[in-house]
């Protein structure tokens, strides 16, 4: 049994209560909350003022099939433990509650969707009333619940208690489209993590159709070879007494082998047109007519209604058969736009009630439309329910430890030739030693490509974390590089090649600091053309509140050999344009250090960030970065760095300046050379953030806080000269910078597809050499 099983409804403050009167208590809530979220986007669209015309929106189909369903967890069956990540579209069923519940003040239920008021869908960061996790995104939100279990896992590392609470998913049917889903569920870590649980709303309409094929079989066993339990509730009690009777095989075979589009037109159907269109045409009609013959009118239109997922009793039978080894999946079916007028139609994704169709749904409810928002007095058995709900519910305030302080330097000046790359593993290592309180919370995550991130090392030294510990086969293999030993106290976790599973861990490996109270600096390597991939669901993670670290390596055409199709050249401004997070993109190994360290020490507090680095395995001499021997000066430098970027090559009066970042550094510095030989002095300026630069642009021109000192160290005013930019990626992402001082510009970079190919040769075909820099430098001068 789950530490967090659900208790017998009996249990809350109603306890007094028959457990007749507790079902027709729980009634009046399910009810009540349909109204309500019915209500919230009846007024946002229908009562308060739209001075601009633009559609508001809001989906009371979509929030009605979920009533039941949600109505049935938050007042019995959900501890405070646990944690649920909310149907996008469901999200006026969230509110409802937590109004009921005393949760939400009733001055926000006019507020969907109003500037500074209920979220279009659940936010955790953005909504005044508590959502576990921020929905919106489809297939984003459903599979946070599974990162947030092993983010959960991974704190009882550090804690040594357990920290469990079950791990609740809402979804649609029509999310189960998304690839992103089934990447997480067939991921093999996730088989061992039973506190998870999805509930399917299976309602068979997408946004724009009743989806036509009965899918439901198909789902099951795709949960089942993934190892899932799979649990489906068809029908409810109603529907089940009228299958028990004389002729109700053939009634359940007819409903279930029925098509999706003919059962949904039976739910528009007034009771003659209903008993004539449901026998069919089969062998078995004669007995299905025989059989609704003697049903009353209005009980055949509620049997034909009662699916499972309407079923307060279903519902529990299913949550009572939930086996906590594994994860669990429950497949609901229900009516989109249950107990509205507009259920079952085909297009009632987006329809909104008319004001007449809203009248009539409070009169049928009992309800008062002009003055909707009413809760149950508490006194009434309705009431001690959600007061008991709301105590069971409440969560201590959770006070976040603050993180290890993280070192700014660790003292290190690398000579030699070497790679921004292996600079990520070289300085984890030196963590572990200059830091280690520090390094113990640091967690890196890949899809498959860690040894070839340069990871090895880290991870012989931290080993790879799992729910148990499994034995390394290839420990005593003198040929084995990297050891794969498996424990609970691992610091790397290995994912299958899906890169939205990596963000999407990350990113809740990233919010452990505010749900838990525990500090993680979670790091993820990917190869940097496929940072484009993740980067909506990363996006969709820093909204969520979730802090992290992705490196991008390798990146750009300087990995030539591997040809275009994995040739990056947008990730330099994504991480430009990204909002909440920092971007770097070094020259060289000291550079990673410094901004890896800098990066870490915005993880994990009010107000941090995540950030992007993209690295390159382009080997480098390290000495061409003129390190200051001197505490002072390297601190300086130091500074720059992690403010955007320093001056590497100064001169007393220089005619141009090169503006290099990144791999690319070494072909700046050899045009510097040559065009010093033609008498043009030139000045070479090393980016390591475009985005903070810009943002320190911005900040001077007094559209955006923060300090602009970082420009006048690099492009000060009394020393504008025309500038050339070059990186390996598109050449807009450091075009701005002439705008600082309005000075001629030549901004050189990758604007089109790659070929493989030596770097000297691709380098050449994309105008980034140093033949190339040196002649737009005489262009600009000229």
């Amino acid at each position: 049994m789950h530490a967090n099983s659900p208790a017998d409804p009996v249990t809350d403050p109603a306890s007094a209560a028959t457990p007749v009167d507790h079902d027709s208590a729980f009634r009046q809530i399910e009810l009540r909350v349909l109204w309500l979220a019915t209500s919230i986007v009846h007024h946002a669209n229908k009562v308060r003022p739209n001075t601009s015309g633009v559609k508001v929106g809001g989906h009371q189909a979509s929030s009605a099939s979920m009533v039941t369903i949600m109505t049935s967890l938050w007042f019995e069956q959900l501890r405070a433990d646990d944690r649920v990540s909310v149907k996008p579209h469901s999200s006026p069923v969230l509110h409802a509650i937590n109004y009921l519940m005393g949760r939400l003040d009733e001055k926000y239920l006019t507020t969907l969707r109003q500037f500074g008021g209920l979220q279009s869908y659940p936010s955790r960061t953005k909504d005044p009333d508590p959502a576990d996790y921020s929905t919106g995104s489809v297939g984003i939100g459903a599979t946070a619940p599974i990162w947030g279990a092993v983010s959960r896992r991974y704190t009882e590392t550090l804690t040594g208690e357990p920290n469990r609470g079950r791990q609740y998913s809402l979804l649609g049917d029509a999310e189960l489209d998304e690839g992103a889903i089934w990447e997480a569920v067939i991921d093999s870590s996730v088989q061992d993590l039973g506190e998870i649980v999805w509930i399917v709303d299976l309602n068979r309409q997408s946004l724009d159709r009743v989806v036509p094929n009965i899918a439901a079989g198909k789902i099951e066993k795709l949960f089942d070879a993934a190892g899932w339990q799979v649990i489906t509730v068809r029908f409810g009690r109603q529907l089940e007494s009228l299958m028990a009777l004389p002729g109700g095989d053939a009634l359940r075979r007819r409903i279930v082998d029925m098509s999706n589009p003919e059962y949904q037109r039976l739910l528009r159907c007034a009771s003659d047109e209903l008993r004539e269109r449901l026998p069919g045409v089969g062998p078995d009609a004669a007995a299905i007519g025989t059989l609704i013959a003697d049903v009353d009118d209005a009980t055949l239109l509620a049997a034909i209604r009662n699916l499972g997922g309407h079923d307060s009793e279903a519902l529990r039978r299913a949550y009572a058969e939930i086996d906590d080894s594994r994860p669990t999946v429950i497949i609901a079916y229900t009516i989109k736009g249950y107990g509205l007028p507009i259920e079952g139609h085909p297009q009632n994704h987006s329809s909104l009630l008319t004001i007449s169709q809203y009248d009539e749904l409070a009169a049928s409810l009992g309800e008062n439309s002009a003055a909707p928002w009413s809760r149950f007095a508490p006194e009434s058995t309705a009431g001690l329910i959600c007061a008991g709900a709301a105590e069971r519910l409440d969560r201590p305030t959770i006070q976040a430890v603050a993180p290890p302080e993280v070192p700014t330097d660790l003292g290190r000046t690398p000579t030699g030739t070497s790679t921004t790359q292996a600079a990520l593993g070289r300085t984890l290592m030196d963590l572990t030693r200059v830091a280690p309180d520090v390094a113990r919370r640091v967690v890196t995550v890949s899809p498959d490509v860690s040894s070839s991130t340069n990871l090895a090392g880290w991870i012989n030294k931290v080993g790879v974390w799992s729910t148990e510990e499994r034995r390394n086969w290839f420990d005593d293999d003198r040929e084995t590089v990297m050891h794969w030993r498996e424990r609970p106290s691992g610091q790397h976790i290995e994912l299958g090649i899906a890169e939205v599973n990596l963000v999407g861990l990350i990113s809740e490996l990233g919010t452990t600091w505010s749900r838990w109270g525990e500090t993680l600096f979670p790091i993820g390597t990917i190869y940097d053309p496929f940072v484009e991939r993740a980067l909506e669901p990363w996006s969709y993670g820093m909204y969520a509140g979730g802090q992290s670290i992705l490196v991008g390596t390798p990146s750009g055409v300087t990995l030539a050999p591997e040809g275009g199709a994995h040739q990056s050249i947008k990730t330099p401004s994504i991480g430009l344009e990204q909002p909440d997070c920092l971007s770097y993109e070094p020259a060289f190994v000291v550079d990673v250090e410094w901004a890896l360290l800098a990066a870490m020490g915005q993880l994990g507090r009010p107000g941090g960030k995540s950030a992007y680095l993209r690295l390159s395995t382009r080997p480098i001499d390290q000495t061409l970065a003129c390190v200051p021997e001197d505490p002072a000066a390297r601190e300086r430098r130091r500074r720059q760095v992690v403010a955007g970027g320093y001056i590497l090559r100064a001169v007393a009066d220089p005619k141009v300046q090169i503006v290099a970042m990144g791999a690319l550094v070494p072909e700046a510095l050899a045009a510097a050379d040559r065009l010093a030989e033609q008498g043009v002095a030139c000045e070479v300026v090393c980016v390591t953030s475009p985005g903070l630069l810009f943002e320190a642009l911005q900040a001077r021109r007094g559209l955006a806080d923060g300090p602009s000192w970082i420009l006048d160290q690099l492009f000060p005013t009394l020393r504008a000269v025309p500038q050339v930019t070059v990186l390996d990626g598109h050449p807009h992402t450091l075009a701005f910078l002439a705008s600082i001082n309005n000075v001629p510009a030549r901004n050189l970079g990758v604007s089109r597809f790659g070929l493989a190919g030596d770097i000297g040769d691709v380098y050449r075909y994309h105008g980034i050499d140093t033949a190339s820099i040196v002649r737009a430098a005489l262009d600009v001068t000229a």
